[in-house]
C-alpha cells in the first residue's frame, strides 16, 4: 500500500508524491524520489487522504528512500553550484537584453536538470536563454516564471504582526485579494496598512473577509445620521469587532456609543426613521436600544 504525502524542495516549490507505507515516514524528513526521469530530493509535509491533483496514484512521482549522509552531501554540493551558477545565468540574461529577475537555481539530485525561477513583469521569450545555459552548463535548463509572492515566500521574512510571512510558512496556493476586501473590514486604505512585504495585498485580507460581512450586517454606514441619549448626530467611525460607532454632533464633539443604544435616522438630520434600518439597530437585534 502507498500513502500520499507533499514534498517541499529547497528552491519553495512543493508537490505530491507516493510511498511505500513500509518506509514509516514523518513529516519532516528528507527523502529522494523519482520524478520523470530525475531524482531528487525533498522535505516531506503532510500525508494526504488521496491525491488532489490527479485522479491516480500511480501518476505521482515516487518516494525511493529516505536521504542517508551521501545523498545529503551531494545535495550541499549540488547548493554551492547552482549558487555559482546564477552569476553565469545572470551574465546571459543581460547579454540577451531580456526583463528578468532571476530568484534561485536549483540541480536535481542527480544533477541531470537545473531549474531556474524568475520574476518579470510580463511574459518572456527565453527560449535563446535556455539554449546557451545549456551549452554554457552541459545540463537540461527548465526556467519557471512565479510571481512577486512566490519571490517573497522564498526569501521569507517577518510579517508586521511579528509571525514568519503566511507564504513561507503554509500558504500553498494564493488568492485573490482585492481593495473592497479592505474597505468591508473598514481598514485605513495605505499602503503599509494593507500592503504585505511583497508590495502586494496581504493575504490575510482574505482570512477573516467572511466574518467582517457578518458582522457588517449589523452595523450602521458611516455617514448616517442616528438618534442617540445624547441627541442626534452624525456616524464618523465605526468598530465592527466591538460593534461600537463614533457619532460627531453639530456643535463638533464625539462620543462613542454601543451599536445597541442608536437609532438610525434618515440623512436629513433626524428624520423618521429608516424602515430598512429601525429593526436592524434596535427592537429585536439590539433590545437596549433607543425607542
Amino acid at each position: 500500500m502507498e500513502n500520499v504525502w507533499t514534498v517541499k524542495l529547497e528552491n519553495g516549490a512543493s508537490f505530491e508524491v507516493r510511498a511505500a507505507e513500509e518506509l514509516e515516514l514523518k513529516r519532516g524528513v528528507l527523502v529522494v524520489f523519482r520524478r520523470d526521469f530525475y531524482e531528487d530530493i525533498g522535505t516531506l509535509g503532510v500525508q494526504l487522504s488521496a491525491p488532489s491533483m490527479t485522479s491516480r496514484i500511480e501518476d505521482l512521482p515516487q518516494v525511493l528512500r529516505i536521504a542517508g549522509e551521501p545523498e545529503l552531501a551531494e545535495a550541499d554540493e549540488n547548493r554551492r553550484k547552482a549558487k555559482s551558477d546564477m552569476a553565469i545565468v545572470r551574465e546571459w540574461i543581460e547579454k540577451l537584453f531580456l526583463e528578468m529577475n532571476p530568484v534561485n537555481a536549483h540541480y536535481t539530485l542527480d544533477r541531470k536538470l537545473l531549474t531556474v525561477q524568475f520574476c518579470a513583469d510580463g511574459r518572456v521569450d527565453f527560449r535563446e536563454l535556455v539554449k546557451e545555459l545549456s551549452r554554457a552548463l552541459s545540463v537540461r535548463i527548465e526556467l519557471r516564471q512565479i510571481g512577486v509572492r512566490d519571490e517573497t515566500g522564498i526569501y521569507g521574512g517577518i510579517a508586521v504582526c511579528g509571525q514568519v510571512l503566511c507564504c513561507s510558512r503554509f500558504l500553498k496556493e494564493f488568492n485573490s485579494i482585492n481593495v473592497k476586501m479592505a474597505k468591508e473590514q473598514d481598514l485605513l486604505l495605505t499602503p503599509g496598512t494593507i500592503s504585505g512585504v511583497c508590495g502586494r495585498l496581504k493575504c490575510c485580507l482574505k482570512y477573516e473577509h467572511e466574518g467582517y460581512l457578518e458582522l457588517e450586517k449589523n452595523m450602521p454606514r458611516k455617514g448616517e445620521f442616528c438618534e442617540t441619549p445624547s441627541g442626534v448626530g452624525r456616524i464618523t467611525d465605526r468598530n465592527l469587532l466591538t460593534s461600537k460607532v463614533t457619532v460627531t454632533f453639530e456643535n463638533g464633539n464625539a462620543a462613542t456609543f454601543p451599536v445597541s443604544e442608536i437609532t438610525v435616522c434618515r440623512n436629513d438630520k433626524g428624520g423618521k426613521n429608516r424602515n430598512e434600518n429601525s429593526e436592524k439597530h434596535n427592537g429585536k437585534n439590539n433590545p437596549g436600544a433607543k425607542k
